[in-house]
């Protein structure tokens, strides 16, 4: 397998890309990871002898997280995002990783690498813990700020193919994110597509309300992408004022310091449970090409995990099986 990453992306790129390759070759010699971007940038975090399995491919631009992505698209034709996006197309790579500029990845994955047939609007998944010890897979959390009711169940049952082929879950539930567990909840989006998500081909579990997200209510939550970035932000803010609380707590005294010596053991599993990094990427559903997002703030071990992420998504299938799948018409019909 070959993975492209975009190297330049990300609040610690070319650090955290350069050596979250060397981590993934070492863990899986099977693999070659392609690093896109400003090649002495990037020889200046590798050994002197570079691995037989790690490539670089020179691209002298970067898109900054603050550039326009329409605009930097079109316009930074020779950035490592977009370059690394073109190999996808061309097949030179078999998927691309990138922590950069959310929006233009979402753009130059559209211009480039093109939606699959019969799906009208790719979705961006997270990864949301739960104290299940699992996952809950949520999309739409960010690519599209609107959707139509037949658009969130393509969202679904794509998400469901995912969570079954990549995270391993036997028989995916499938929830709708609203205000209240009720059918007949919500606005009209949420009313038009509840009952069109009980006839989709799914282990439809009904509503689901953002407090009992993180209780594992469901394995695969559907949203519009609106409604989804603000709960990630939210639970990703929660979590990072947990920490931070925490942290000031115990180190306010000399008792509560000996208290967090005794729980440590079980704080650094519960930070672990919650930690992004651990989770890797997330990808891009409905591309052609395998797209993965990884998170902005991300480090070596989150950018080893996502290149992780990538192969199991590789080694699925997942594009072939949700196309198939598309092709038996159960995605949905445009309305």
């Amino acid at each position: 397998m070959r993975i492209a990453v975009d190297a330049m992306g990300g609040d610690h790129a070319p650090k955290s890309t350069v050596l979250g390759a060397l981590a993934a070759i070492k863990e899986n010699p099977a693999i070659t990871v392609v690093l896109v971007g400003e090649e002495q940038a990037i020889r200046n975090h590798l050994p002197q002898d570079i691995p037989a399995n790690i490539e670089i491919v020179p691209a002298a631009e970067v898109i900054l997280p603050d550039d326009e992505p329409v605009r930097a698209v079109r316009r930074k034709k020779n950035s490592s995002l977009v370059v690394a996006v073109e190999m996808a197309r061309e097949k030179k790579v078999d998927a691309m990783i990138s922590a950069g500029n959310t929006g233009a990845l979402m753009t130059a994955g559209l211009l480039y690498a093109g939606r699959m047939d019969g799906i009208e609007r790719p979705a961006l998944c997270a990864y949301i813990p739960n104290t299940k010890g699992r996952v809950t897979l949520t999309l739409d959390v960010g690519a599209n700020m609107d959707a139509k009711p037949h658009q969130l169940v393509q969202y679904a049952l794509m998400g469901s193919l995912y969570a079954e082929k990549v995270l391993g879950f036997e028989h995916p539930t499938v929830g709708l994110l609203n205000v209240g567990t009720e059918e007949g909840k919500g606005n009209e989006l949420t009313k038009a597509v509840f009952p069109l998500l009980q006839e989709a081909d799914l282990n439809f579990v009904g509503n689901v309300e953002a407090r009992d997200v993180m209780q594992g209510a469901c394995d695969v939550l559907v949203c519009d992408g609106f409604v989804g970035n603000v709960l990630l932000k939210a639970v990703e803010g929660t979590a990072s004022t947990i920490f931070s609380q925490l942290k000031q707590e115990f180190t306010s005294s000399l008792i509560n310091m000996l208290g967090a010596a005794i729980l440590k053991p079980g704080l650094v599993r519960f930070k672990k449970k919650m930690d992004y990094a651990e989770y890797g990427g997330a990808p891009l559903l409905g591309l052609k090409s395998p797209v993965i997002k990884a998170h902005g703030s991300s480090n070596e071990r989150a950018m080893k995990n996502a290149i992780v992420s990538a192969t199991r998504f590789i080694q699925q299938d997942v594009n072939e099986i949700i196309q198939q799948s598309l092709q038996k018409n159960t995605l949905g019909e445009s309305e």
